[in-house]
């Protein structure tokens, strides 16, 4: 290289040019870390943070009279011989995408004993109503005349009596078994803090008579709903 190449080449522009292509090849490359996924809350992990017992139990009996309150809308669900809003409450229908619950897009009417009206807020829906009524455990075929869809209740036949008496039953378990759960879930947290100090024997078996007591009144109050579901489909 020449004296006059070199002046041009470390003169005060080229020569800040080049350091700083320099700096930029040496520079260490970093990434921002993706934050860290957020834990999957259970039941059980809610009751583990609560803070006393008391609240424990307040949380408990919350779950316990969810529990009742669904085998309610449950029930109501199973048909009898007279026709009721309650028979389609549970039926669901895709509206845009999103499964909808059919009373949140159409009027339900009972103009007769025996008959129930849909008339959807959007005619549209009509086909997808009635597609979600024939797919549903009512057992009844809808009739779509182009405006509304009318269910005709028919009368129980002793087979069809005996059925819903056996899916009550089975819905009243499966019920009775989330009451279970969330005693057993109040009992390991109140074992739990046994074993940290946080509790005493004689409060832990307070606890879980008082536990016990919880459960026998919701498990009592489900059989109730059951006994008259039961004398009202025979």
């Amino acid at each position: 290289m020449n004296n006059t190449a070199g002046r041009k080449f470390f003169s005060r522009p080229f020569f800040l040019l080049w350091t700083l292509l320099v700096g930029l090849q040496s520079a260490p490359v970093t990434f921002a870390a993706e934050p860290a996924a957020k834990p999957v809350t259970t039941a059980a992990d809610a009751q583990a943070s609560i803070a006393t017992v008391d609240d424990l139990f307040d949380e408990a009996e919350r779950r316990m009279q969810k529990a009742v309150e669904t085998l309610k809308q449950d029930v109501a669900s199973l048909r009898v011989d007279q026709a009721s809003a309650a028979l389609v409450d549970r039926i669901t229908v895709d509206y845009y995408g999103t499964p909808t619950p059919l009373n949140q897009v159409a009027t339900i009417s009972v103009p007769e004993a025996r008959l129930l009206v849909i008339q959807p807020w959007d005619r549209k829906l009509l086909s997808d109503i009635e597609k979600a009524i024939r797919n549903s455990a009512l057992g009844i075929n809808p009739n779509n005349d182009g405006q509304v869809i009318r269910l005709a209740i028919p009368p129980f036949t002793e087979e069809r009596r005996r059925e819903l008496v056996k899916t009550l039953h089975k819905k009243l378990d499966e019920h009775k078994v989330v009451v279970r759960n969330v005693r057993r879930n109040v009992q390991d947290n109140l074992q739990d803090r046994v074993k940290k100090k946080e509790v005493s024997e004689d409060e832990l078996k307070r606890s879980t008579e008082r536990l016990q007591k919880l459960t026998d009144r919701y498990i009592e109050e489900m059989n109730k709903i059951g006994q008259a579901k039961e004398k009202e489909i025979l």
